[in-house]
């Protein structure tokens, strides 16, 4: 079976107790099945414009963020010309309102028409006492507490995005999730870029790419495990971030036009030992360690380790 992947951003507005939900139309993958608004992030888009840009075409509402709700992953089937298609995607979800507290209906208290033209053909405010029997994609209804149902094969949906830059230039996504990990004494644990990698020498947070099917939760722990020979414990959902550039050289040898989107955890390692690569040689990571935040800071490190040291605090 074919396998692809996407990173979608997704918005959850409420009114009171009721939920802002969108239907999917005849072109989307699965018609007549409500969601949260939302889509998928185009290259080099920052989640956050995803998120409010998708939010307004399938709405007609301006939203802000308010906050990072949650982030998670899951695999539908499409049908195909070659056969079926496990397509896994990457969730973003925020709180997001409308600026101001202004509600966000039309005068006539339901939300402004959608284009139909694009993937979704209804919105509507939900209560509680009205999802039970409402066909929801399993992501909507696990976030809203509601049974999780199987969704049929989905119909093939082409994605197309714009043209890569030149014909030299590969376009490449990737979701990763990453751990700002500390032990009981107040230690920062990091580890060093390989050579042939991007940012090699410099000291990162661990963590990277996620597996196809696999929850970025899990994949962090794995990363930790493989990068640093630690077993952590996620404590908090952090931020999420992205970066963008259009000529990075790696392991392909040759330029690539990179869209990374990071998830960052708030991890404990209850039971430190000494920080050690347990991954096969030829990996992204040379070296692990344990430093006090006074040293990390000194070390050559990431934009992500910076970022990192900020939100410990003094």
């Amino acid at each position: 079976m074919d396998r692809r992947r996407r990173i979608g951003a997704y918005g959850l507005c409420r009114d009171g107790d009721r939920v802002l939900l969108a239907r999917g139309s005849g072109t989307s993958a699965f018609p007549g099945v409500w969601q949260l608004p939302g889509g998928g992030i185009e290259h080099g888009e920052h989640p956050v414009a995803a998120v409010l840009r998708e939010f307004a075409e399938e709405t007609g509402l301006s939203v802000e963020v308010t906050g990072l709700r949650a982030v998670l992953a899951d695999v539908v089937r499409l049908a195909g010309t070659e056969g079926p298609v496990a397509e896994h995607t990457d969730r973003i979800v925020y709180d997001v309102a409308r600026p101001g507290g202004v509600p966000a209906t039309d005068p006539d208290g339901r939300p402004p028409h959608v284009d139909p033209d694009g993937g979704s053909d209804a919105v509507a405010w939900f209560g509680p006492g009205e999802l039970a029997g409402l066909a929801l994609m399993p992501f909507t209804a696990e976030l809203l507490g509601r049974p999780v149902d199987p969704l049929p094969e989905g119909i093939r949906v082409l994605r197309t995005g714009a043209p890569a830059r030149s014909a030299s230039v590969d376009r490449r996504q990737r979701f990763a999730a990453y751990g700002l990990a500390t032990d009981p004494a107040g230690r920062i644990l990091l580890a060093r870029i390989a050579d042939g990698f991007p940012g090699a020498g410099r000291w990162h947070l661990p963590g990277g790419g996620t597996d196809h099917g696999e929850q970025p939760a899990s994949a962090l722990l794995r990363e930790l495990v493989e990068e640093t020979g630690q077993l952590g414990r996620i404590t908090a959902l952090l931020r999420v971030s992205h970066r963008h550039n259009t000529s990075e050289f790696g392991p392909e040898g040759r330029a690539l036009d990179w869209h990374g989107v990071r998830v960052i955890y708030r991890v404990l390692v209850d039971a430190p030992t000494e920080a050690k690569v347990t991954e096969a040689a030829g990996g992204s990571t040379a070296s692990a360690g344990w430093f006090r935040p006074a040293e990390a800071a000194v070390l050559p490190h990431t934009e992500v380790v910076g970022t990192a040291l900020s939100l410990l605090g003094p």
